[in-house]
């Protein structure tokens, strides 16, 4: 089957982003990461920046932070907190953005919103934590938090929010297709490996 979409999900850091840019760059095809923001936003009435931090993370660290999802948030709609509603959401535009054609689409649980269709690589970037945290540091500088401490919140509150709505482990090889150390292979190398994965597919 012709791989024609590509899911890329990624520890903080990895450099997922940059590579699934990379990816839509030499494909030709559309890349969906803060345009995929902004379709959701759209749909929902959410701020930008509000669907940039709760859409892909959880409300806090642990499970129980959904009990909690709507207070203090826009409120409850249909009936849903704000976070399901979001999803709902969420759910809608990736399938959407997936009848349209081939396309790259970053983050936002979507290797689990489209693990259904036969035409998709299910892609996940990782990378130790000393090699992330001075890329983050590179690439956001410092802030307040400790470069480790910053990305073990992102990703606890990533893994969260993944095993929260799919039910699966965040990360876990199982549940992709490829997975790649960038650290190890190098961000070029991960760039080519899937591009070649795709094209080979056809």
């Amino acid at each position: 089957m012709e791989k024609k979409i590509i899911t890329i999900s990624r520890q903080f850091g990895s450099g997922g982003r940059t590579i699934g840019r990379a990816v839509a760059e030499k494909l030709g095809i559309p890349f969906y990461d803060k345009e995929l923001v902004d379709q959701i936003a759209l749909e929902s009435g959410f701020d930008p920046g509000y669907i940039a931090e709760h859409g892909e993370h959880a409300p806090g660290k642990s499970l129980f932070s959904y009990a909690f999802a709507s207070m203090g948030m826009p409120g409850v709609m249909q009936g849903m907190s704000s976070a399901d509603f979001l999803w709902t959401i969420q759910c809608n535009v990736i399938l959407q953005l997936a009848e349209k054609g081939p396309c790259v689409i970053v983050g936002r649980n979507a290797d689990y919103i489209l693990k259904d269709r036969e035409d998709c690589l299910h892609v996940f970037i990782h990378a130790d934590t000393h090699y992330r945290a001075d890329r983050i540091v590179r690439l956001y500088g410092e802030s307040e938090k400790a470069p480790l401490a910053r990305l073990e919140e992102k990703d606890k509150r990533r893994r969260v929010n993944y095993e929260h709505y799919t039910g699966r482990d965040w990360g876990k090889a199982e549940n992709y297709d490829v997975c790649l150390n960038s650290a190890v292979v190098g961000e070029e190398a991960c760039v080519d490996f899937i591009v070649s994965t795709v094209n080979n597919s056809k």
